[in-house]
């Protein structure tokens, strides 16, 4: 199956994550739990390549709403070939995107799914506007 990303959700990022033995359920198919492990492994790399780790004592992102549709099953072994997308920055908020597809099988969404990123005064325990540095890489 072929998805099409929106034309409102930028590529920031890509990498390739190895499925594991013990990624795979009775099934012998990549756990749906797994999926959104590899969601969230390009967001951190991506939030780390560009200066945004959370600092507790400090701001940082906070994801709040995460979905993963799936399309085809991944099975051992391979590499997913991830790519992060983002869109809709706002005061305090934006989302993320990612598709999987498998590194030999390139062009064919394996799986989909995003994510709601609030950025966080840590010690207030609240939404705080993002830095204008990180809005400027959203746009």
């Amino acid at each position: 199956m072929r998805i099409e990303i929106p034309e409102n959700k930028k590529l920031v990022y890509e990498m390739r994550v190895s499925i594991r033995w013990g990624d795979m359920d009775a099934m012998n198919h990549v756990n749906n739990t797994t999926y959104f492990r590899y969601l969230e492994t390009i967001r951190i790399d991506w939030l780390r390549s560009i200066g945004a780790q959370p600092d507790p004592q400090g701001e940082g992102p906070v994801i709040v709403n995460a979905f993963c549709n799936f399309y085809k099953q991944l099975e051992y072994p391979g590499d997913v070939l991830m790519k992060m997308y983002v869109s809709d920055p706002g005061r305090s908020s934006f989302e993320s995107w990612g598709t999987m597809e498998r590194a030999e099988d390139p062009g064919v969404i394996y799986a989909a799914g995003g994510a709601t990123t609030i950025w966080v005064n840590f010690p207030a325990q609240k939404s705080a506007p993002m830095p204008d540095w990180l809005r400027v890489r959203l746009q």
